[in-house]
């Protein structure tokens, strides 16, 4: 098969799963939101403290398929409802990084190694990060935030079908923000599958360049990319021969960190915070890309 005839194919295969997949998990998650107000959970998480808020923020963090810059306003609202610190930085980490969307396609498109530890991972990283900066005291770095408005107001619908049909519109609306995205990342990806020789990545970034995982955290973080859309970047790359540990520090590094979200949060959290929280994402990144070297 020529090149373009495989870059094609590829570009048409993977769009296509990875929008039915995007649109079906997003449903799901937004089905179990219509019984799960947001308000409501806000309040729960404020009357948890230790490890079981840290542990209950993270996993608001997994089930909500947020972007870095859309985390904000969620983390601000977190703050403003009284949740415990360390709990709102759980979530502030895991949100972007962990959701069913990214797991599930990183399970159908790299295996469930890969997802399994990637979820682990960053799980675990969103968990014990929020507890250290919590138990540091860095609660004081955070500035006070006028907050204008208050929870947004929906129609209470009665029937399971009304909830799902709402539910699918707010997936559509989801997938047509990240459309242009992902048709960059799939391109993109195409593009490497069909014309960049395997041997050049492999020598580059295969799985014999231990300095391949702290550089591609390093360059990761200063992109603003979705994990939607270097997934299939990332499959394209390792089926070239690129290490799976690079691959996946350069996901967290863009997907957990970028400059409009370090703009974002200096509103909010003074300097030494936006940079010790920059730090995490690093180390989570070469974390994950070791663990996944390993496995």
């Amino acid at each position: 098969m020529n090149p373009v005839a495989k870059s094609v194919e590829f570009f048409v295969l993977i769009l296509a799963e990875l929008a039915g997949l995007f649109l079906g998990i997003s449903t799901i998650i937004g089905l179990v939101f219509e019984y799960l107000p947001e308000e409501a959970v806000r309040q729960r998480l404020a009357r948890r403290r230790g490890w079981t808020g840290n542990f209950l923020g993270a996993l608001l963090g997994a089930l909500t398929p947020f972007c870095s810059c859309s985390t904000i306003p969620m983390t601000i609202g977190l703050l403003r409802a009284g949740v415990p610190f360390g709990a709102t930085m759980s979530f502030l980490l895991a949100s972007p990084l962990l959701n069913p969307v990214i797991l599930t396609m990183l399970l159908v498109l790299l295996g469930w190694k890969a997802c399994v530890s990637y979820g682990a991972v960053t799980f675990l990283m969103s968990v014990v990060s929020g507890a250290v900066l919590e138990r540091a005291g860095l609660s004081r770095e955070v500035k006070n935030v006028r907050i204008s408005g208050g929870p947004r107001e929906r129609e209470q619908l009665t029937t399971f079908g009304q909830r799902l049909c709402r539910a699918f519109r707010a997936a559509c609306e989801d997938f047509r923000s990240v459309l242009a995205y992902l048709l960059v990342g799939v391109a993109v990806g195409a593009v490497v599958y069909g014309y960049v020789p395997g041997d050049l990545i492999a020598r580059l970034a295969g799985p014999q360049n231990h300095l391949a995982i702290p550089v591609a955290a390093v360059i990761g973080i200063p992109l603003y990319v979705r994990a939607e859309t270097v997934i299939p970047i990332a499959l394209a790359l390792t089926q070239k021969g690129m290490g799976i540990g690079p691959v996946i520090a350069l996901v967290i590094g863009g997907a957990g960190m970028s400059v409009p979200e370090m703009s974002m949060l200096s509103s909010i959290f003074r300097t030494r915070l936006v940079a010790l929280f920059i730090g995490v994402v690093f180390l989570t990144a070469v974390l994950a890309g070791v663990v996944f070297s390993i496995v």
